[in-house]
């Protein structure tokens, strides 16, 4: 069982790793689902399985980051030891998805149980205090923006635009 509420007794942690921006998690996601996809329409089945390691191992290639978050910025950590995510992090945290991917098998019904792990997941990034989802909770990790805040980029910015 996943208890969100504890995350409120523990505000300095989301200091230490700020929450990453929900939209770049989403678009992030969705070019890897898109691969997921374009592997999948390989030869069957050896394409489902392809798009099921992928899925699996994603965020494990470079250094916590599947494709879609390297190309958006964002990079998942370990919370506990505050180091990029490795291969077996990535096949942890990415478990509940590999299960909706399965349940798209099933004929019929499949698809609504797949969607409805996709629903509970997302939720979870949205409404939780860190973003985690069920698999960060059990892979203790976390995704994080890479790239610097818009202040940090340019920090007269604010003061040119009443200029």
């Amino acid at each position: 069982m996943i208890v969100v509420a504890d995350d409120e007794s523990h505000p300095e942690q989301a200091e230490e790793f700020p929450k990453a921006d929900g939209v770049h998690r989403f678009i992030a996601k969705f070019i890897d689902f898109l691969i997921v996809a374009a592997l999948a329409r390989l030869i069957h089945p050896v394409g489902f399985f392809a798009g099921m390691t992928y899925l699996l191992i994603a965020d494990g290639l470079y250094k916590g980051q599947s494709i879609g978050k390297r190309l958006i910025g964002l990079e998942t950590l370990r919370t506990d030891r505050r180091t990029a995510a490795s291969f077996r992090e990535s096949i942890v945290r990415n478990i509940p998805f590999s299960a909706a991917y399965l349940c798209g098998v099933v004929p019929y019904i499949g698809w609504m149980f797949g969607v409805g792990i996709m629903t509970v997941e997302s939720l979870l990034v949205i409404g939780n205090l860190h973003g985690r989802r069920v698999g960060d909770e059990i892979a203790k990790t976390q995704v994080v923006d890479q790239r610097p805040s818009a202040p940090d980029v340019h920090p007269g910015a604010s003061a040119m635009v009443g200029s």
